[in-house]
């Protein structure tokens, strides 16, 4: 009996049978496929509806050489070769938003108005939460994702993000796998080590 109600096949696009890709072909990522991941991970919960995740996608071309400066030598060629990159970004100024992601409570924007270590930190967390949606959108779509956290988040934003409200989070490549794309599954905890009930 399935007791999960995604079917075995989703459960293994998403999850199972999904890996981190280290390569892909040349085949492009498109506009709509870009607008169907985002359609599905916005309904993704977030503290307060804050929807902080901002995502700019950088294609071949001078957006790709601004960015490759700044990612690690480990990160560097692969993503020089990737169809499409994401920067995943926190937006800080999230609160600008509130009076229609939160309208039930007309107070919610003044409340963080005056906190930017506040917003920032409520930024970060829901964003990077919004950041597994959007690598699981990925996966929805077909595709394959290589999340990357090597790279200088202080030149990214000083490169992409020059008003200071938008903090880099994660660099994504994505696109269909080329073969041998990933290295070989690595261990996950059991269920006794990870949950337990009092």
């Amino acid at each position: 009996m399935n007791t999960l109600a995604l079917s075995p096949d989703a459960q293994a696009l998403l999850f199972t049978e999904a890996r981190t890709a280290n390569a892909f072909t040349d085949e492009p990522v498109s506009d709509e496929q870009v607008a169907a991941i985002y359609e599905l991970i916005k309904f993704g919960p977030t503290a307060m509806n804050t929807q902080p995740l901002r995502i700019v996608l950088v294609r071949q071309g001078e957006g790709r050489e601004r960015l490759l400066k700044h990612m690690s030598d480990g990160n560097r060629d692969k993503t020089a070769t990737a169809p499409l990159v994401a920067i995943l970004a926190a937006d800080t100024d999230f609160h600008e938003h509130l009076p229609t992601t939160f309208p039930h409570f007309p107070g919610a924007r003044d409340m963080f108005a005056g906190d930017a270590a506040g917003r920032e930190q409520m930024a970060r967390f829901n964003a990077t939460l919004q950041a597994g949606y959007f690598l699981v959108g990925v996966r929805a779509a077909g595709l394959a994702a290589g999340p990357m956290t090597g790279f200088d988040a202080d030149g990214i934003d000083q490169e992409f993000f020059a008003d200071g409200t938008l903090k880099t989070l994660i660099v994504v490549n994505l696109g269909r796998p080329a073969e041998n794309a990933w290295f070989d599954r690595l261990p996950r905890l059991a269920l006794d080590e990870v949950v337990r009930e009092v």
